[in-house]
């Protein structure tokens, strides 16, 4: 049993490079491996952990640009020495000399294998969790707030595409010509987005003509709210606001029944009307900086996750929708970006703070007129920055929001199907959330109609050309998935249910691609803290490795005469629960809104000495569960 609880992230690094230089010994060889290993060892003395979080990332990004064949490779850019006469790095130029010319340019046969390995030493740790600083967070502060000056632009530019409408709808001609929208919309004429706008409605209109905004299913969602409230707090109403209740009636859509009411309707004058705001948060994205995420008020989250929940249902089934735009399965959009690889028929697109530059005034344009009063009743009109600042907000619901996805999509899908040339265009565009798959050809005509309507696109991360092609977390080369795994989680060496369940999972990705001896290190590691783990071999249901030094008689084991199996003790990860009783009639609403008639048949908790399958509702109006919140307990499995 090894008993060094730590691990170094450099030594990991250097794990990885001894499991490249294993499989790929023919030109990554002994020497190669020794030199690589001392510059390594040497930026990380000088440059500490940033050289793994966010040197070797920025030449990750700069490699897939290069990638896709619109621009060559030019490391000296990104603080790497180049090779004599070349403008490829030194560091990992073995692989890199298989997949780029000496100019940067890519290969007629790249190898896509050489691209999997250097990816993967590059993005390994591109996304962990280490804190930010204060210069990082107000970047994205104000980011967030400069957006929002943007969309003054470009609602100018819808002001007067629904002018035009407007007008042509009682005038039957175009008031206006190309030269008074040309400034705004980067070129494109007043015909061109007049025509791409009617039709965006027109199918907008089509999707939800059978859509009623009062037929939705309340209830909360499971994050942060501005307001405060948290478990069953959020039943107990103290603030509804007059916005909500003027489209959703309190009695019809804040109480659990007709006796709720009459029980309580004195109580009701102490429920204020106040219009709260949003709340800014930052959550952990990757090593340039966190994300920013705006809290609901309860009230406003209580509506919009109904909306939301009606807005999936109807979309995922609706003729016009149904293959193109996905809210719960990332597969087909996965799956375009590998077949755009390997073909080349297909683009993946890339939009930047696109959940941000949505505005309030371009749903309003483009969806139909009988939804507007359900999406504004639902909508924040403000948020509050971290610094105590009030902003107005421009942009329909910033991400936080439950409606912030599916309007962010349709808007998406209505403008690129209202725009596609063809038949076979229009069917082969797949939208998940801003995660975009489009036909080559139409490529580069669907990034300028998006940026024309206010979206911007990050053209450094879209893939229009080349073998290179990422959509939906899949990173695609030629046909092979090259997406590296990416740690997350910093380790600890105190035994930490994330880091337990994490790097169990980190370990056996890594094995999966072969880097055995990585694999080795962090098992090595995991086995110092918490002990043996048991292996996939055991067919437990707990977090297992692909393969483990501990054998079945490490473990505590015992037979089940029910199941007639053995069983043995070993670590799970569970949340706990508390115990919170109501008023009878919150605890019904609660029933009403989460309560599901799917029971099924799982392990039952440990009684009277045995473990029987026994029903357990998965579901209790009393009991909730702490999220973000985890512990490791023993169980018999």
């Amino acid at each position: 049993m090894v008993t060094n609880k730590s691990l170094d992230e450099l030594v990991v690094i250097e794990h990885l490079l001894y499991d490249a230089h294993v499989s790929w010994s023919s030109y990554f060889n002994a020497r190669a491996l020794r030199l690589t290993l001392e510059k390594v060892r040497q930026r990380v003395r000088f440059e500490g952990l940033s050289f793994l979080t966010k040197t070797l990332p920025r030449l990750g990004k700069c490699l897939d640009q290069a990638l896709t064949g619109v621009i060559p490779l030019t490391a000296a850019n990104h603080g790497f020495d180049t090779m004599v006469d070349s403008e490829l790095p030194r560091f990992l130029g073995e692989f890199f000399s298989r997949i780029f010319q000496q100019d940067g340019a890519l290969l007629l046969e790249p190898d896509a294998q050489c691209v999997k390995v250097v990816r993967q030493v590059l993005y390994l740790f591109y996304k962990y969790e280490l804190p930010y600083t204060e210069t990082q967070e107000q970047t994205v502060i104000d980011s967030f707030k400069k957006t929002e000056d943007d969309l003054i632009h470009s609602d100018a530019t819808l002001a007067l595409l629904r002018d035009v409408l407007d007008e042509s709808y009682r005038t039957r001609r175009s008031p206006l010509t190309a030269e008074d929208l040309k400034d705004l919309t980067g070129g494109l004429s007043t015909k061109i987005l007049v025509r791409i706008t009617r039709e965006a409605k027109i199918l907008l209109a089509k999707v939800f003509s059978s859509f009623d905004g009062y037929n939705i299913h309340p209830r909360h969602g499971p994050g942060v709210v501005s307001t405060g409230e948290r478990l069953s707090a959020k039943y107990v109403w103290k603030n509804v606001s007059h916005r909500i209740t003027e489209v959703y009636p309190f009695d019809a859509y804040f109480c659990a029944s007709n006796g709720h009411v009459c029980d309580t309707y004195n109580s009701f004058d102490a429920i204020s009307s106040t219009d709260h705001s949003a709340k800014v948060i930052l959550v952990p994205k990757d090593s340039r900086g966190p994300r920013l995420i705006s809290c609901e008020p309860v009230d406003f989250q209580w509506i919009q996750q109904g909306l939301r929940k009606a807005i999936y249902e109807l979309v995922e089934g609706h003729v016009l929708t149904k293959y193109n735009v996905f809210f719960t399965d990332q597969g087909p959009n996965q799956r375009g970006a590998l077949l755009g690889s390997s073909t080349g028929r297909y683009a993946t697109l890339d939009l930047k703070e696109s959940s941000d530059r949505v505005s309030l005034d371009l749903v309003h344009l483009l969806f139909p007129s009988h939804l507007h009063r359900f999406l504004d009743a639902s909508r924040s009109v403000s948020t509050v920055l971290p610094n105590g600042e009030k902003l107005m907000l421009r942009k329909f619901a910033p991400m936080g929001s439950a409606l912030c996805f599916p309007i962010m999509a349709l808007t998406i899908w209505a403008l690129l199907t209202a725009s596609a040339p063809d038949e076979d265009t229009r069917e082969s565009i797949l939208v998940y959330g801003d995660d975009v798959v489009v036909p080559t050809a139409f490529a580069e005509s669907a990034m300028a109609i998006l940026e024309a309507f206010g979206l911007k696109i990050n053209r450094a991360k879209s893939c229009t050309q080349g073998p290179f092609k990422e959509s939906c977390g899949t990173d695609a080369f030629k046909g092979i998935n090259v997406t590296p795994v990416r740690l997350r989680t910093v380790w600890e060496s105190t035994p930490r249910p994330n880091v337990y369940t994490s790097w169990i999972a980190y370990a056996n990705q890594l094995f999966d691609r072969r880097c055995y001896s990585t694999y080795n290190y962090i098992v090595s590691g995991l086995e110092a803290i918490f002990g043996p783990i048991p292996d996939e071999g055991m067919n437990l249901s707990c977090p297992s490795l692909r393969v483990s030094s501990a054998s079945k008689t490490s473990f505590k084991r015992k037979q089940d005469r029910d199941l007639q199996k053995v069983l043995y003790r070993v670590r799970v990860e569970e949340s706990p629960s508390v115990t919170q009783v109501l008023d009878g009639w919150q605890m019904l609403l609660r029933y009403f809104s989460e309560a599901t008639s799917d029971i099924p048949l799982r392990p039952g908790e440990h009684r009277d000495g045995h473990d029987r399958f026994i029903p357990i509702e998965p579901f209790a109006v009393s009991r909730y569960t702490k999220r973000h919140t985890s512990m490791l307990v023993w169980r018999w499995r």
